[in-house]
């Protein structure tokens, strides 16, 4: 959704240069008439991500950067041995001090990503800039060897006290094992689908990470403007197309490419 489908300010009329652009709507509207279901896979809390499908007329998404999936309105937990009980996961989380060691230890390199931190159910979201494997060392060092941080691609937003970071990313503290990856890979067991029989389109490190799993993978233009080392990692994965258009446009290149392909 937000950095592919969605323009900047989270719009999906909005386009790269803060034009209004009808691409993206016209992408969906493609995958409709040709009875194409599209999956909304996104960092985003399970009950914004469910009415993000429900709008773009889908049953099913993928939420909280992979803790699970909605599918025809039943959630299925993807978080191992981490389940919610009387308490969310992500209260079990914080009940951990995971959180908190790492707001100390990167104190002026991460911070909470307000506004969109509340009301989640599993990751902790947080921005700033560092090197996950270097804190996902340093969380097994001190015991949290059951979470890891995630990098979900560039935000524009920050404090005044990320003011001196060159760049600024959207990171989740989550379970171990929990990803895109793992999610897209679940949602097609459910359906019966194939690799061959799906393509996905990102903007993040996490997002590339699901190209493994499917028959194609497009990275929309604006993901390496934001992230130029995208470009050295997608050579690492096989069948992955950078499109040249940003945002919905760079979705609808995808979408129209693969239909055209009878794909």
């Amino acid at each position: 959704m937000d950095g592919t489908l969605l323009g900047p300010g989270g719009s999906l009329f909005a386009g790269s240069d803060g034009e209004v652009s009808l691409l993206g709507a016209r992408a969906i509207e493609a995958c409709l008439r040709a009875d194409v279901e599209v999956v909304v896979m996104s960092g985003r809390r399970r009950d914004v991500a469910f009415e993000d499908a429900r709008l773009l007329g889908q049953g099913s998404c993928i939420f909280e950067i992979g803790a699970g999936v909605v599918l025809e309105g039943e959630t299925h937990w993807l978080t191992g041995s981490w389940q919610p009980d009387e308490r969310t996961i992500h209260e079990q989380i914080e009940l951990s001090g995971a959180p908190r060691l790492l707001l100390e230890e990167y104190s002026g390199c991460l911070e909470v990503h307000s506004p969109w931190h509340t009301g989640r159910e599993v990751s902790h979201l947080l921005r700033g800039w560092v090197e996950p494997k270097e804190v996902n060392a340093m969380l097994a060092e001190h015991g949290h060897e059951g979470l890891e941080l995630t990098d979900n691609g560039a935000v524009r937003r920050r404090s005044s006290a990320l003011a001196s970071l060159e760049r600024v990313h959207a990171y989740h503290l989550r379970p171990r094992g929990v990803s895109k990856a793992n999610a897209v890979a679940a949602h097609r067991r459910m359906r019966g689908y194939g690799p061959e029989d799906c393509i996905a389109i990102g903007d993040s490190r996490e997002d590339l990470a699901v190209a493994a799993g499917v028959g194609r993978f497009f990275l929309v233009a604006n993901a390496l403007e934001r992230d130029p080392k995208l470009a050295e990692i997608a050579r690492c994965h096989r069948d992955v197309q950078v499109t040249e258009g940003s945002h919905g446009a760079g979705v609808y290149e995808a979408i129209v490419e693969t239909l055209a392909a009878g794909g």
